[in-house]
């Protein structure tokens, strides 16, 4: 039996599951969803903003994370650098990769430089996704690593690392965690966007990138 005759076979209630949470937590939300977070459970770390401030601040990161990416994506699809939007083959995930991997590394050299009243832990998280597409686009050379894998992994590993790093029990949070990227990594299998292998290798990936970045900034 191969993998696309599995994916026939779910149920059409199952994949249209799959599919919501693939779209609600897709890899460019995540950091928005760090952010906000961030907010919601250290408030103290924001001190330095204003409402007005963190209110833009929010724009920003979710317009530099999550719009322009996407938005670059779907010009490259429009002009006809790559065949479709859902970026289902190697080749046509180099480019989004190239394009994101910028808006990334600009978020991390603004959180070092400019955006210095924000919490100390987003100079790593930034430098973490910016190492995950580095390493996104290495493994893409050779299969489709998983892309949603590396970031729901990601978040896992920084709302743990958040919690050494603050000294606080985030126990219910890792617990979200944990279930967020089990059905995330799931959906993806459901839906036979992925096999075990790119899904389990984007997990390590986005996990690990986190663990340097911490190590190399905190």
């Amino acid at each position: 039996m191969t993998e696309d005759s599995i994916a026939i076979k779910q149920p059409t209630l199952l994949r249209v599951i799959a599919k919501i949470f693939s779209y609600v937590f897709h890899p460019l939300f995540i950091p928005t969803y760090i952010f906000l977070w961030l907010i919601i459970q250290f408030p103290y770390a924001f001190a330095g903003m204003t409402p007005t401030g963190l209110f833009f601040r929010k724009i920003t990161v979710f317009w530099m994370t999550a719009f322009f990416p996407a938005f670059s994506t779907f010009l490259c699809w429009r002009v006809g650098f790559i065949d479709s939007i859902f970026l289902r083959t190697q080749k046509e995930r180099i480019i989004p990769y190239a394009i994101t991997m910028i808006f990334y590394w600009w978020m991390w050299k603004l959180s070092l430089q400019k955006f210095t009243d924000q919490p100390e832990v987003l100079k790593f998280f930034f430098l973490g996704i910016g190492l995950a597409t580095v390493a996104g686009l290495i493994f893409n050379s050779f299969f489709k690593i998983s892309m949603h894998a590396m970031g729901v992994g990601g978040a896992l590993m920084f709302v743990i690392l958040t919690g050494f790093y603050y000294h606080t029990y985030m126990g219910p949070d890792i617990d979200l965690a944990l279930i967020v990227t089990g059905i995330v990594c799931t959906s993806r299998l459901l839906l036979n966007e992925h096999g075990n292998k790119e899904i389990y290798t984007g997990l390590i990936v986005g996990m690990l990138c986190q663990a340097l970045a911490y190590k190399l900034s905190m």
